[in-house]
């Protein structure tokens, strides 16, 4: 095959595909650039120059403050959610061997949102439901209550299908029907709570990165080094999968343990990302696709995809704050730019036939 490398040393070796590493290497510093001017963009503005001299201990008490305690959470906060979006749409993208199937789409970021927007609106409230989420809240905190509404939601979906499980149609379709569900579901949560929780919902719902610090990224960064660790048994179970589940089989891969272990490891990375900056629309479903075009791969590359969702993020909160007088939810900015790459992808499929 052709731009593969390998590097031997003693009993050590290591082999890779230059393309997709010069494209890791040119995100890495497409992502490096847009940190540091989201942490320069402010009201207290600060040239590249400055933001690296402060990260580095210098810089007056001030600039100090204003960079490690009131930027530098939401930036991480940004890189690590998209990040934990884009390695969770390449699983399932990879895993359903369609690029259709992202978390968006098959409903599992809506119950990790319905699960979310319950807590926040009822918790503290009076009456049963109240004390209940109360409780919820108090034991498990919102990560995992949201990690619970998505794995209930993706136990959900793949039981309705039933045994058209391989049919692409049947998933994706009633993955839409049941995000429509839990849609509608939020939107009657909001329309009971009081003005002030309907409010803070609405506007989690939105998906925004207004506000977080580094209480927000503990969670993302623990389940993102997870995957990270991961990814080497992953992308090798993945690229037999890839071949349809008869041939894995004849590989010597157990089919139904590897599809369930990646299918919960993209679940609880797409729940944990929304539980910390609300849903985020189409970056799940677009980065990935993006990063096998650039990589130039027959199926999402795991790790590519990640660093395509971390600098998608973290562009979209930069244009969010930077292209109108006030600063729009960074959902909305992604919604925007998502939306016609789902048409037009939608489209080149029907073209194909698929």
């Amino acid at each position: 095959m052709t731009g593969i490398r390998a590097f031997r040393t003693g009993g050590i070796s290591v082999v890779w595909r230059t393309r997709p590493l010069l494209v890791g290497l040119l995100l890495i510093a497409l992502g490096a650039a847009v940190f540091t001017v989201g942490l320069g963009l402010g009201s207290y503005p600060l040239d590249p120059a400055d933001v690296w001299r402060i990260l580095l201990g210098r810089g007056t008490e001030i600039e100090r403050t204003i960079v490690w305690d009131l930027r530098l959470g939401r930036a991480v906060v940004a890189l690590l959610v998209g990040a934990c979006l884009g390695f969770s749409g390449a699983l399932t993208q990879t895993l359903a061997r369609n690029p259709l199937a992202s978390p968006d789409i098959l409903g599992v970021t809506h119950g990790a949102s319905f699960a979310a927007v319950s807590v926040i609106a009822f918790a503290g409230t009076g009456g049963v439901l109240g004390r209940g989420t109360s409780l919820l809240l108090g034991s498990i905190g919102l990560t995992l209550t949201a990690v619970i509404g998505a794995l209930g939601t993706a136990v959900l979906v793949w039981f309705l299908v039933g045994r058209e499980r391989n049919n692409m149609l049947s998933l994706v379709l009633i993955g839409v029907a049941v995000s429509m569900f839990l849609g509608a579901l939020n939107t009657w949560i909001i329309a009971r709570t009081t003005l002030d929780r309907a409010a803070a919902a609405q506007l989690w719902l939105t998906g925004s990165l207004n506000g977080r610090d580094f209480a927000h990224a503990w969670a993302p960064a623990a389940v993102l080094l997870a995957g990270t660790l991961a990814a080497g048994w992953l992308a090798f179970v993945l690229g037999a999968l890839a071949l349809g589940p008869a041939t894995a089989h004849t590989l010597g891969h157990h089919v139904t343990a590897a599809q369930a272990a990646q299918l919960l490891t993209a679940v609880v990375l797409a729940a944990v990302a929304v539980s910390a900056a609300g849903p985020i629309g189409f970056i799940a479903f677009v980065t990935p696709q993006i990063a096998r075009i650039a990589a130039g791969s027959a199926t999402p590359p795991l790790v590519l995809s990640a660093l395509t969702g971390a600098v998608t993020v973290a562009a979209a909160d930069l244009a969010a704050r930077a292209l109108l007088p006030w600063e729009v939810p960074v959902g909305i900015v992604t919604a925007l730019a998502g939306a016609p790459v789902l048409l037009w992808m939608i489209v080149s499929l029907n073209r194909k036939g698929h």
